[in-house]
């Protein structure tokens, strides 16, 4: 070596000392996230928020949940049953046969509903709400005795996703029979979704929003790591499943905890619109990781209703990451698609 290359490599290694030195100062010096985290009702249910922040953003982090709950207002007044005005209660009682305006929001849930009903071959249906109600499980919640043949029968000829053509160009719907839309097992995925919109068009992008079990996450928590989130075992103090996630929706489904019982009986809400009854199947909780929390809400629905083994193979022909407990001889069993092992982490 001569000279001059032992001169090149001697400067070479003291300006790769500087720059360690410079980057570690820089680190050191980076200013530090924080979480802050706001909570509210809405649909029922309670919504939570954490949001990730530098400094500079956090007063208008702390300034953020009014106009969260305006959103959230607004979206009810959209979307639920539970508003005798609201726009969906309104489209239920208008005539057949007749084209409805309606939102770009409404158009949105209505069109993201149609897709994972013939994806589901008709599990999913936003269409479903005469059985749901004819069951108790609706609006009026109540627990008499199990409806006859001859209700279930009349109840199911209003139930028909595919009775519904749609102007997507001119926002605008025709029904073509009787029937009654109820968006409740996708709204509040589709409500996440929105919020999630919202807060990263502010300038938030890293950030948890949670609807009633229904999340969406973006970026990194507090600590620069992804999001960890477990997913709950249905037996009481059972292991909960730690998963980690990012840029994903993430929805459970469940039948052990809305039901009801009669002679022994037990009677899940989650309604299967072509026998028109409760589930009767093995399969006590779905999980699915999508790209927004709207999708997963909808298909953990649809998988609730399918059952465990046509859902894996659903699962595996699309790539769908979904995660099953189901109920076995004693205590409960697990089982996942392909695409869910990569959200997993050790016990």
């Amino acid at each position: 070596m001569n000279i001059f290359s032992d001169i090149i490599l001697k400067a070479r290694a003291a300006w790769l000392l500087s720059l360690f030195c410079f980057l570690l100062a820089a680190c050191e010096q980076k200013p530090k996230c924080e979480a802050i985290a706001y909570s509210g009702n809405t649909m029922g249910t309670i919504y939570n928020i954490k949001l990730v922040v530098k400094p500079e953003q956090r007063t208008a982090a702390k300034n953020t949940q009014a106009a969260i709950d305006a959103l959230l207002l607004d979206f009810n007044q959209s979307l639920s049953t539970y508003i005798k005005d609201s726009e969906i209660m309104t489209i239920n009682a208008a005539p057949i046969n007749q084209w409805i305006d309606v939102s770009p929001r409404f158009l949105g849930v209505l069109t993201l509903s149609q897709e994972v009903s013939a994806l589901s071959g008709g599990a999913f249906d936003a269409t479903v709400a005469p059985l749901v109600n004819l069951w108790g499980f609706g609006a009026d919640w109540r627990q008499d005795d199990p409806p006859t043949e001859q209700q279930i029968t009349s109840a199911k000829k209003n139930v028909d996703f595919s009775a519904i053509e749609i102007d997507a160009e001119n926002f605008r719907i025709k029904k073509q029979k009787n029937i009654a839309l109820d968006f409740s097992a996708v709204a509040k995925g589709y409500g996440v979704d929105e919020l999630a919109t919202y807060l990263w068009q502010q300038g938030f992008h890293h950030f948890m929003v949670e609807i009633g079990g229904e999340l969406r996450l973006h970026g990194h928590n507090a600590e620069g790591m992804p999001w960890r989130i477990g997913v709950e075992s249905p037996q009481t103090g059972g292991e909960i499943r730690p998963i980690a996630v990012s840029e994903v929706g993430v929805a459970t489904s469940g039948d052990y905890r809305n039901y009801f019982e009669r002679d022994g009986v037990r009677f899940s809400h989650t309604i299967d619109p072509a026998t028109g009854k409760p589930i009767t199947h093995s399969l006590a909780s779905v999980t699915v990781v999508a790209g927004s929390a709207a999708k997963a809400d909808a298909l953990a629905t649809a998988f609730s209703v399918m059952g465990g083994d046509k859902t894996m193979a659903l699962a595996a022909k699309e790539g769908i990451a979904v995660y099953l407990i189901e109920r076995a001889q004693e205590g409960f069993s697990v089982r996942h698609s392909p695409a869910f092992a990569p959200y997993l982490l050790e016990l």
